[in-house]
C-alpha cells in the first residue's frame, strides 16, 4: 500500500480479526499497523459496524459484543456515516450484483472513497475487478 492510500474493512475482516482467525488476522494486524503510522487509511461504514455488531450479540452475547465493539472502536479504523450518497451507490450496486446490502455498502463504500475492500466474503470476492478492488484475506 501507498503511502495516502485507502482500505475498507467489511464485516467479514473486522470478524475475523476480532475472532483471530488465521492469515486473515495476521493481514488485518498488518494493514492496522499501517494505518497507525499513517501509511494507509482504513474505513468502515456504520452499516457494516452494524452488522459486525449483530453477529457478535448471536455468536458471544450481548456482554462480549459490547466489549468487541469498545475495543473495534479504538482501532484506527475511520468510521464513515451513511449519508444519501453512500446509500444511492450501494442500492445500484445491490440492484446490478448479487450480494447482501450490507455488503453492498461496503463496496460503496471503497468505490466513493477510491480505495481497496479487505475482504474474504465470497459474494465480494466474486465482483467483477472494474467493479471494486479487492484485498482477499483467508482464515
Amino acid at each position: 500500500m501507498s503511502v495516502g492510500s485507502v482500505a475498507v474493512v467489511d464485516s467479514w475482516a473486522a470478524l475475523a480479526f476480532m475472532r483471530r482467525e488465521g492469515s486473515a488476522d495476521a493481514t488485518m494486524r498488518r494493514y492496522l499497523k499501517r494505518a497507525g503510522s499513517g501509511n494507509v487509511r482504513l474505513l468502515m461504514n456504520l452499516v457494516n459496524i452494524g452488522e459486525v455488531y449483530y453477529r457478535m450479540i448471536q455468536l458471544a452475547g450481548v456482554d462480549a459484543a459490547d466489549e468487541r465493539l469498545r475495543l473495534l472502536r479504538k482501532l484506527p479504523i475511520d468510521l464513515v456515516p451513511v449519508r444519501e450518497p453512500l446509500a444511492l451507490e450501494a442500492g445500484r450496486i445491490k440492484a446490478q450484483h448479487r450480494i447482501s446490502f450490507a455488503d453492498a455498502f461496503a463496496v460503496a463504500t471503497a468505490r466513493l472513497e477510491g480505495g481497496t475492500i479487505l475482504t474474504g466474503d465470497p459474494e465480494i470476492l466474486a465482483l467483477p475487478r472494474d467493479v471494486v478492488r479487492v484485498v482477499k484475506l483467508e482464515r
